[in-house]
């Protein structure tokens, strides 16, 4: 692979380029996600702490913001160096390019996350695999469609949110590819789980010919028929948000009491090393202000580690021969390591996060199915009012599109999905109550 290439600003199915003089491509690709629609219902999607009460703590919008932050750092402090060792990208490029094509990926990294959080993936995925409305359905789709729906991914329903018409984003090929961590489909032959890239999938069969475009555009390099190497940037972007779940995770944790700040101040040192002067840190007065500056130096010598690793791997990045996660491979991850531990058993075990993760579980699987029986209603000639009406209180575009391929199960399976995975939280129960009749 050549940078040249994988920094490539073409709109994969658009024969024009808009080309602006006071912003690059990547920088409108930037501006356009902030202002999509996809983007602003990040706002009310949980982070870990559901339907929080508490203005300090994370939602996934919030969380995507600094993950695009400490992207953009990432981007830009590896982009200084790539320009020295390969003068001749400076005809074409800046750092600021590579720091708004990792901002910008970032940006969009959690786009596709159903409601609940990761419980909400297993969710919509437990209703194929374990509800007998759902486990019908495999008889009527391919092997591959079938994996896709029996393994529900907020990456690859990132990737097709990014590339549905509808919302008119059109990215270039770089911050796509970049998107991309997992370039490779639900199932395929020979997956080597060995390799960081190949644990989850990043595109559904709906959407693997315009992933297929995205690599022809970048450069990628194809392992096999249906698996890609990473575009490098997306090293970047699993790193920014490595760094801030791990320690903004843990930040939320001690302010909600989840974890005492002894504890936390003493996982956060380890990672700060010889800069840390307990001190200093005492003359601060609030709990904010000392986590806060804790987080500040944990995540730069985070990034700068992560960045030190990427560019003494580059050329093995660029040949494919490098597989893993920067923070993985970093002088931090026994400490990052003891973060994840300690989060999962003291803030993501918590009893208020399993509480809300339950009612994912009965709250998503019930609607898939009855506005399955809708949107396969809308097929049918003989329509029972109480469908006619669930199928009204689906989206103008999905019962078009429904109604444009009434024959095509996986693809109307597909819609129902879109429209069920893309509600918040809040939005979701409610319209649960509502149509169980509940509430009104």
């Amino acid at each position: 692979m050549n940078w040249s290439e994988l920094l490539s600003s073409k709109r994969p199915g658009t024969t024009t380029d808009t080309i602006e003089s006071s912003r690059s491509a990547f920088e409108q690709d930037y501006d356009r996600i902030i202002f999509s629609h996809p983007f602003r219902r990040l706002q009310d999607k949980t982070q870990v702490h559901p339907l929080p009460e508490h203005d300090f703590v994370h939602t996934r919008l919030t969380h995507s913001l600094e993950v695009s932050s400490v992207g953009r750092s990432l981007g830009k402090k590896v982009g200084e160096v790539i320009l020295q060792r390969h003068a001749h990208l400076n005809k074409n490029f800046t750092l600021f390019d590579f720091g708004a094509i990792v901002a910008s990926a970032s940006l969009t990294h959690d786009l596709g996350n159903p409601p609940f959080g990761h419980a909400g993936e297993d969710a919509l995925s437990d209703f194929f695999l374990h509800h007998a409305e759902g486990k019908i359905f495999q008889q009527q789709v391919t092997k591959s469609q079938w994996a896709d729906l029996v393994r529900f991914e907020g990456n690859a329903q990132g990737f097709r949110i990014l590339n549905k018409a509808q919302y008119g984003l059109k990215l270039t090929a770089a911050t796509l590819g970049a998107f991309t961590k997992y370039p490779c489909p639900a199932e395929f032959p020979d997956r080597d789980k060995s390799k960081k890239s190949q644990n989850k999938f990043s595109f559904f069969q709906s959407e693997a010919s315009a992933f297929q475009a995205v690599a022809e555009h970048v450069g990628l390099v194809q392992i096999g028929e249906q698996a890609w190497c990473r575009h490098p940037l997306a090293f970047l972007v699993e790193a920014a948000d490595d760094i801030c779940y791990s320690i903004i995770d843990l930040e939320d944790g001690c302010r909600l009491g989840l974890v005492s700040f002894t504890d936390t101040v003493e996982m956060m040192a380890t990672i700060v090393g010889n800069q840390f002067d307990p001190d200093k840190l005492s003359r601060h007065i609030s709990l904010n202000e000392k986590l806060g500056v804790l987080r500040a130096m944990a995540i730069g010598k985070l990034v700068d580690g992560c960045t030190t690793i990427f560019l003494d791997e580059e050329n093995n990045i660029l040949n494919g021969k490098f597989d893993r996660a920067l923070t993985d491979a970093s002088v931090h991850h026994h400490a990052l390591s003891k973060i994840s531990k300690t989060s999962i058993e003291k803030i993501y075990r918590a009893r208020h996060v399993v509480e809300i993760e339950a009612t994912g579980h009965e709250v998503l699987p019930g609607l898939i199915h009855e506005f399955c029986r809708a949107g396969f209603h809308l097929a049918q000639k003989d329509r029972s009012r109480k469908y006619s009406n669930l199928a009204l209180l689906l989206p103008e575009e999905v019962r078009w599109h429904i109604g444009h391929q009434p024959d095509n199960v996986y693809a109307v399976l597909r819609q129902v999905v879109d429209f069920v995975s893309g509600l918040t939280d809040r939005h979701a129960i409610s319209l649960y109550k509502k149509i169980k009749g509940v509430s009104y």
